[in-house]
């Protein structure tokens, strides 16, 4: 039933799609849509305006226009709907191999080993470090939790930008790491939790590392893992490092995420 009441209005003018107040709503209405935020449904939304102070740029006010009432059942509805596993990734009919889940051995770049043979005529290329990547896929939204170089693993959960920035990420991040990339911005950050959440508890994880950059659209990373940990209920120790857009550590910083 539609009812004239206070409701929240986001101007997509202002909005630049830093994705803050997203964790800040309680009722899990708001999500990133195509760099912008959007209401995921008015009868999700309560109206109080507990997003708002998170708005770097002022995008969000308290409006009163015709709107579905707010349903405390969908929401209730919609949250647990946000903390199931998604689906299985359907295969696809390409078998486009991102998607193939592989581990494999580290190898020099250059070398006779390397899948570029033409590499090894390159002297500077010969003398580049070792890659530390051990698996495919690395996008957090095509690792199932069930892949099995996930068992036991130490995660490094990466933004997508923090690999371009992080000039020791295969010398001092990655090694020894399973890692898992994505962008808290332009993804579905309520469904990457879910996905942890699942991770967390099936897959006797020993460590997660976020490194994600020091731009506020990144703030997102480390929520998407906190709420993962905190709703599998797992003791596992979990650092956070913030680098710079020139891959500078900014901060770093150690603790325990208990249930």
């Amino acid at each position: 039933m539609k009812t004239t009441r206070k409701i929240i209005e986001i101007d997509d003018e202002l909005c630049d799609g830093c994705g803050q107040c997203v964790p800040s709503c309680a009722e899990g209405a708001l999500q990133i849509v195509d760099g912008k935020a959007k209401i995921v449904s008015d009868n999700l939304c309560d109206g109080l305006g507990a997003c708002m102070g998170e708005c770097p740029t002022g995008a969000l006010q308290i409006i009163e226009r015709e709107a579905d009432e707010f349903d405390e059942e969908a929401v209730e509805e919609h949250l647990s709907k946000a903390g199931e596993p998604e689906p299985a990734e359907p295969a696809m009919a390409c078998g486009c191999p991102s998607q193939q889940i592989r581990s494999f051995t580290t190898q020099v770049v250059g070398s006779p080993e390397s899948d570029c043979a033409c590499m090894g005529n390159d002297p500077a290329a010969s003398k580049a470090p070792e890659s530390a990547l051990t698996h495919w896929p690395i996008q957090i939204r095509l690792i199932p939790p069930t892949a099995p170089f996930l068992k036991n693993a130490d995660l490094l959960v990466l933004a997508d930008c923090g690999a371009v920035a992080a000039a020791n990420l295969h010398t001092r991040l990655l090694p020894g790491k399973v890692v898992m990339m994505g962008c808290p911005k332009f993804d579905n950050i309520e469904e990457y939790a879910a996905r942890f959440k699942e991770i967390f508890t099936k897959a006797g994880v020993r460590s997660v590392t976020v490194v994600s950059m020091e731009v506020p659209c990144c703030a997102g990373l480390a929520w998407v893992v906190k709420k993962g940990l905190e709703a599998s209920k797992a003791d596992i120790p979990l650092t956070e490092i913030i680098v710079s857009g020139q891959g500078k550590v900014i901060s770093e910083k150690s603790g325990q995420v208990v249930a």
